[in-house]
């Protein structure tokens, strides 16, 4: 009689199961093995390193980064050379709320978002330059 498909089938999960009983019964610890519960406490104390690593080379320092842009942009001025995300570089004409009237050419005004503005420059120039970098 030809095995179908589905006998074939059960008889590999019936060996996987087999073996994965095996497996269990000898990883289990044997009679009079020392207390195996302080692994959990290694457990965590590992997890909690390694939070640690990530938010203080990851997120703590983006957080940073973040609070310093939005500094930046609260603290715009009139007649402040600016780069916005986009890569324009212009002068600010006016603030209003969270809009900045920005002008990238004499006479060439346009409307951005404050949260646009990504650096400040020091020079009319647009060297790109930053304002930081220059009072060092």
């Amino acid at each position: 009689m030809p095995l179908l498909f589905s006998d074939y089938f059960l008889n590999i999960l019936n060996m996987q199961y087999d073996l994965m009983l095996r497996a269990m019964t000898a990883m289990a610890a044997p009679q009079g093995a020392e207390n195996t519960e302080g692994h959990v406490m290694v457990m965590l104390v590992f997890y909690l390193g390694l939070f640690a690593v990530f938010y203080f080379l990851l997120i703590r320092p983006q957080s940073q980064r973040n609070k310093g842009v939005k500094d930046m942009q609260d603290a715009l001025q009139k007649g402040d050379t600016v780069v916005t995300t986009g890569g324009i570089i212009a002068t600010v004409h006016k603030i209003k709320d969270d809009v900045a009237i920005i002008e990238i050419a004499e006479g060439v005004r346009i409307k951005v978002q404050r949260s646009a503005v990504s650096e400040r420059t020091f020079d009319a120039g647009g060297s790109g330059e930053k304002q930081d970098e220059k009072q060092k």
